[in-house]
């Protein structure tokens, strides 16, 4: 029987029922997400409710048609409104291609359907990411490369936004996210269940490709700039580097993400 994790059970919450707003003719606690790939993808995937989606007067982008078939198909409301009222439901300077959709927000799972998702886990752990870029990146890295499922913590790291959604482009609709209270707990746990715990590290002298990533793993990346903190890098496993061989001494999170998950990938299709 498999081990169940030592947190406690989350209380169920009441969630207000969304109010319809005359003027805009959405549900004003609705999320709003942005450009073409991000509302395709939570069109086609159904696992959020999509309230309305709005065209901007004028956008060309050729799958604008696709995104009214899927409306029509689904029966969400569509309209194409003029750019200033487009505008408005946005921050300043980000590309929204035109279309933005009003849905609920990204769900989390719990930890154990990401540790659950396979036979042969292959999960990914972020030790305090904190740039939304980064971790729509590195969402859209670990759906491409088969993970499991990604965990984050709770507090000191970015969450599910529009941002994020954006820069996954389409990925947080099919990649499972769990946060986590405290990571060093959850290593421990991970450790009970045999999965080994596989940090990054520059002082390493393992390099990525030396570990044998068919064995159950979690990798376990650190936040920009900062790293893995010291007690999450002392609970690992093992810890493994990228070797640099030009003036620069470490890639950017989401870069080495992929530099790493696709090595994995890549050792795990050879046994397939």
């Amino acid at each position: 029987m498999k081990k169940k994790f030592n947190t406690p059970p989350r209380e169920p919450r009441q969630q207000p029922r969304p109010e319809r707003s005359k003027a805009e003719g959405f549900k004003t606690n609705a999320t709003a997400i942005y450009g073409v790939l991000p509302v395709l993808e939570a069109l086609r995937a159904e696992n959020r409710r999509v309230d309305k989606v709005l065209i901007a007067d004028g956008a060309l982008e050729r799958r604008l048609s696709e995104i009214i078939d899927l409306c029509r198909a689904r029966s969400i409301a569509w309209s194409r409104v003029p750019r200033d009222n487009f505008a408005k439901h946005l921050d300043s300077g980000v590309n929204h291609q035109g279309v933005l959709a009003f849905t609920s927000a990204a769900a989390y799972v719990d930890v154990e359907a990401v540790v659950d998702a396979s036979e042969i886990p292959l999960v990914l752990i972020l030790d305090g990411v904190e740039d939304p870029r980064n971790l729509g990146a590195i969402l859209r890295t670990a759906e491409g490369a088969g993970v499991d499922g990604v965990i984050i913590p709770e507090r000191r790291a970015v969450g599910l936004n529009d941002t994020v959604a954006k820069s996954s482009a389409g990925a947080i609709e099919y990649i499972k996210v769990a946060k986590t209270g405290n990571l060093n707990r959850l290593i421990e746990d991970l450790k009970r269940r045999d999965i080994w715990v596989v940090g990054t590290s520059m002082d390493a002298s393992m390099t990525y490709n030396e570990w044998d990533w068919t064995r159950p793993s979690a990798l376990v990346l650190g936040g920009e700039g900062s790293g893995l903190h010291r007690l999450v890098a002392e609970n690992c496993d093992v810890l493994v580097k990228i070797p640099m061989y030009g003036k620069i001494d470490s890639l950017n999170v989401s870069v080495a993400a992929g530099v790493i998950l696709f090595e994995a990938r890549r050792q795990r299709s050879k046994d397939e």
